[in-house]
């Protein structure tokens, strides 16, 4: 809250008085990010000169829509070593018209960079119509093609944004309460940490995880038939539950997410969790868990590549995940990039176990 501002009323030119009543002039702001994958990097540098880019598909960040600009020999002659990367204002507003924003580009490991306190404290910027801010100088390109950032000629990009919002005029009263934000799932997550009060066990490989019935019964219908309901039988009475055909990793996040409704911190971060996130996917649809599947389908949907999408599109048939298989015959509409994926093992194992997607890529490929 900004600090409260006394109304005057005039009593001469050197002399005020301030009133009993008070006002605040009051500041918010919204923020979001956008996560940018260049797959095929070293063909988009062949094919784009300097100076020349391409923009990403639109997206909304705080009620605004934004593209990602990105130049893969810079934007200009002095920059021709570098990447660049600008944030670019797709809404239409009147004249004089701005929005107020700080941003800021990083490779997906720097996490640090994306704390809203990192980023809150970088110079706003103004954004009319068409408008542009960026980096011109991001990385050069022999850095990166150095780095282990660049992992089978791909690589992402993160871009955290927050906009600021119109100040507005408050009365103020005598006293301002601060109201901190949603606490409960950082409780239900220390008491899941704790294991305090759990009245139940689960066996995962070799790993023993303790639980409550009543949240697990509460967040998921399949552990509510399984402990409460008529899937019982035994196991509402039984100390543990041995589950055999899920890594004990999986099962650890499966469980967080159920007690605090997100996804742990480090696997946010990950940009090499397309693993993890078709396992999770998986244990997703088995419990019913239909934010968590949505979750997991949309990471798949942008860390689509030749290594792995013959195994997402065999998942994403098998657990009805739409969506996802339209990404998976978007990747492969090349026949170049088709011919490098019928040569992966996941390719094969998708020809034995889902040859009916097949004839659907085949009909899509033949409609183009």
């Amino acid at each position: 809250m900004a600090p409260v501002i006394p109304s005057y009323r005039r009593i001469d030119r050197d002399d005020r008085v301030p009133l009993v009543s008070a006002s605040a002039i009051v500041g918010g702001a919204d923020s979001g990010y956008h996560v940018l994958r260049i797959r095929g990097y070293s063909s988009i540098k062949v094919a784009f000169p300097n100076g020349s880019h391409f923009d990403s598909h639109p997206f909304r960040v705080a009620g605004h829509t934004w593209v990602i600009r990105y130049y893969p020999n810079g934007d200009r002659p002095e920059t021709a070593d570098h990447i660049s990367f600008y944030l670019r204002f797709m809404d239409q507003v009147g004249p004089g018209e701005e929005v107020m924003a700080q941003f800021v580009f990083s490779f997906i490991d720097q996490v640090e960079m994306q704390k809203p306190a990192f980023v809150g404290n970088l110079e706003a910027r103004r954004f009319g119509t068409n408008g542009s801010w960026g980096n011109k100088e991001f990385i050069k390109k022999e850095s990166l093609e150095q780095s282990n950032r660049l992992k089978d000629d791909c690589f992402s990009i993160r871009c955290d944004i927050i906009v600021a919002g119109l100040p507005r005029a408050e009365a103020a009263a005598a006293f301002v309460v601060a109201v901190p934000p949603l606490e409960l799932p950082q409780h239900l997550g220390a008491l899941l940490l704790a294991g305090k009060g759990a009245d139940l066990r689960f066996l995962v490989g070799d790993k023993t995880f303790a639980a409550h019935r009543c949240v697990l019964g509460a967040r998921s219908p399949v552990f509510d038939a399984m402990l409460f309901g008529q899937m019982k039988e035994g196991t509402a009475t039984e100390n543990c539950i041995r589950i055999d055909d899920m890594a004990p990793q999986v099962f650890q996040t499966l469980l967080h997410f159920i007690y605090t409704d997100s996804l742990p911190e480090t696997i946010e971060q990950d940009d090499s969790g397309a693993t993890m996130a078709q396992h999770l996917l998986e244990a997703a649809d088995r419990y019913d868990l239909q934010r968590l599947k949505l979750i997991c389908e949309d990471r798949l949907c942008q860390q689509i590549d030749v290594s792995t999408v013959a195994t997402t599109l065999a998942l994403a048939e098998q657990h009805h995940c739409q969506a996802l298989k339209e990404a998976c015959f978007e990747f492969l509409k090349s026949p170049k990039t088709l011919d490098e994926v019928s040569a992966t093992d996941g390719f094969q194992h998708l020809v034995k176990t889902s040859p009916s997607v097949l004839f659907q890529l085949m009909s899509k490929l033949a409609e183009r």
